[in-house]
């Protein structure tokens, strides 16, 4: 171990670690490591390319993705981004990891921070994994989400058994009401009843409308929305008495109004999972029963995990900041117990005066 600085203290000849230089090393490789995946693996320069999808995510093949350096690349639809963000965060890992090889942190940084507490990189390396965590979350919530995966499901399935020959749903700007549905929710299929979203209440082939519920006296009424985790929930209209009639506006239904019991039932109750849709439930053989979708359990898994590390950083990082303050040792301590300072060891009130 004594041929390899990083293991040995120069000053003492002693085995021990150089934690910021192996940091910098851990960085530089994988840096490289990315850099090469994105510059050779991906393009196609010099390794097997990568699978990519076609828009609806059915069909798709093997090919080579160049880098794309524009806004596009953060469209998840553009497969070029994935090329771009590696090549960007290889390149700065790679600079980051040279300033940290060649740059000696100072002793107040290095003291302030624990550096020299291995502890404190096991807390610093949390922080990379806790992060890229949120990340797939995010992505998978907001970007990559259950609402864009249902869209191109309904939109894909319709189009094959010749349902919709002639919409587009997803450049239609009525599916941006499909946020508001409860099928769409992460949570609302269980972690225990996961599988394809459209085999629980079919494929979504149309917007019916915004329902209106108006009392005798005009007043609007609005349905109390079922809780994610309930099964079934009484219809509440909110001030509600008398004879209720339903309106709706936008949507196929536009305009059309129902007063009569059975009907006006029928909607409300749909009103309490959000906007109304008419949906396929043939073509799949759905059996009504909501699901979780793969990527609802992809986004609970990261997020729970993400969590836990989250919270892991923090203890370690407290654990290490803050040691002294743990083991119950006073800041000042030392100042007290020099020999020397005070006639009587230990006593401030004794200390001797400078001359």
């Amino acid at each position: 171990m004594t041929d390899l600085e990083i293991f040995c203290d120069e000053r003492t000849g002693k085995p021990s670690l150089d934690l910021p230089k192996i940091f910098g090393i851990h960085l530089f490789l994988l840096g490289l490591a990315c850099f090469g995946f994105s510059a050779f693996h991906v393009t196609g320069l010099y390794g097997p390319r990568i699978w990519v999808f076609d828009p609806y995510g059915l069909t798709g093949k093997v090919q080579y993705v160049n880098p794309v350096w524009g806004v596009e690349g953060f469209d998840p639809f553009v497969p070029g981004g994935i090329t771009s963000h590696h090549i960007a965060a290889s390149t700065l890992g790679i600079l980051a990891s040279l300033f940290h090889l060649s740059v000696r942190p100072p002793q107040l940084l290095y003291k302030g921070l624990r550096m020299g507490n291995i502890e404190t990189f096991l807390s610093s390396s949390i922080t990379a994994v806790f992060f890229y965590s949120f990340c797939c979350c995010w992505n998978y919530v907001v970007w990559f989400g259950n609402y864009p995966d249902r869209i191109i499901w309904s939109h894909s399935l319709s189009m094959g058994s010749g349902i919709l020959p002639t919409i587009n749903i997803l450049k239609s700007w009525c599916w941006a009401t499909f946020y508001d549905y409860i099928g769409n929710n992460l949570a609302k299929g269980g972690l225990f009843r996961a599988g394809s979203m459209d085999s629980g209440d079919g494929i979504a082939i149309g917007w019916l409308g915004h329902p209106i519920f108006r009392d005798k006296k005009g007043r609007e009424l609005f349905v109390r929305r079922m809780p994610t985790f309930f099964e079934t929930f009484l219809v509440v209209l909110v001030d509600g008495d008398g004879i209720v009639r339903a309106d709706f506006y936008g949507g196929e239904l536009n305009g059309v109004s129902y007063s009569d019991h059975a009907t006006v039932k029928k909607y409300a109750r749909r009103a309490q999972l959000g906007e109304n849709f008419e949906l396929d439930r043939a073509t799949l053989k759905s059996d009504g029963v909501f699901r979780s979708s793969p990527r609802g359990w992809f986004t609970f898994g990261h997020a729970s995990f993400a969590l836990l590390l989250f919270f892991g950083h923090i203890w370690h990082g407290a654990r290490t900041l803050f040691k002294d303050v743990f083991a119950g040792i006073d800041p000042d301590l030392d100042a007290q117990v020099e020999v020397g300072t005070s006639k009587k060891i230990g006593n401030p009130t004794t200390r001797r005066q400078v001359v």
